[in-house]
């Protein structure tokens, strides 16, 4: 016989409750932890390295890599050719699907509407792809810069308005270099600053951004925050040659990119695709992939520590 004094009523009613919302509690953290929320970021790689491979060896590198998808070269000399857009692109994202991937990003040369422009775009909406990357435009250097910023804008309302009758997100990436419009962050910004970035925004290279910004990349990255529609990610360092400076691409974590940018990242309200850039090799044989695991390797783990 136990000889435990019997709980009053009350007291044992309460302690029932209590029971039951602790083995409660405990069944839905076990849900928690068998279905863990999906991840805030998608990581994805500019295939141009390997852009030469079958639809289905490209899909098979991802996999072995372990990207989520790619962000995929529809241009001229890239893996789709715009005037095959129709006939090929279907076939990549299928083949991508098979292993459970998928196109995040379409990097096109994309610059005004045109027939040649609605066949790519329409053609990815239609597949589920919803972002793209415009293509580049250069500054004349002979004539006046403002001038040419303004017709720039003009464009860019242009493409904003057809993006938002077709559905679609496109992204001016900011590029470094002497002509290029976007080098300098505050020209990207003037392009897209009126417009609704669901419609066109801007694809930020943190790269490319701490080669024309040095120190100043805090600054160019918190303008461009309202606008982001993905984040590009590569590493370079300084060398000098013939007397000149220059950057060389190199593998995340051996140069100037600065980890503290991931640490920032994850304070925004950002949650779009991160892809990452390989401008310092080609191909896709076994040096290689140890070398793109390497870097998505330091990427999450910058993006674990970053608090």
């Amino acid at each position: 016989m136990n000889s435990s004094p019997l709980l009053p009523r009350r007291e044992f009613l309460a302690k029932s409750a209590f029971t039951a919302a602790a083995l409660a509690l405990s069944a839905k953290s076990s849900n928690f932890a068998a279905e863990p929320p999906p991840e805030r970021f998608q990581f994805i790689v500019f295939n141009k390295p390997f852009q030469d491979a079958s639809f289905a060896q490209t899909a098979d590198i991802v996999a072995e890599v372990g990207w989520d998808g790619i962000e995929c070269p529809v241009r001229e000399k890239g893996q789709i050719l715009p005037e095959r857009v129709e006939e090929d692109l279907p076939k990549l994202v299928e083949a991508l699907k098979k292993r459970g991937l998928a196109i995040l990003v379409l990097t096109s040369d994309v610059l005004a509407p045109n027939a040649r422009a609605e066949k790519v775009l329409r053609t990815a909406k239609a597949l589920g792809i919803q972002r793209y990357r415009i293509g580049f435009s250069y500054y004349d250097l002979s004539k006046p810069i403002a001038p040419q910023l303004a017709n720039a804008k003009a464009a860019a309302r242009d493409l904003a308005a057809l993006n938002r009758d077709l559905g679609l997100q496109g992204g001016f990436q900011n590029h470094s270099g002497p002509k290029n419009i976007g080098a300098p962050i505050w020209d990207i910004r003037e392009l897209v600053q009126d417009l609704d970035p669901a419609h066109l925004g801007i694809c930020f290279d943190i790269g490319h951004a701490t080669i024309e910004g040095g120190y100043a990349w805090p600054i160019h990255a918190r303008a461009v925050e309202p606008f982001l529609t993905a984040v590009y990610v590569k590493d370079f360092t300084w060398q000098k040659a013939n007397d000149a400076w220059k950057a060389k691409w190199c593998p995340l974590g051996d140069g100037m990119v600065h980890k503290e940018f991931f640490v920032w990242l994850k304070t925004t309200a950002y949650r779009g695709p991160i892809s990452q850039h390989f401008e310092y090799q080609e191909g896709a044989g076994p040096e290689q992939i140890a070398a793109m695991k390497r870097d998505l390797a330091t990427l999450k783990s910058w993006l674990t520590t970053a608090v």
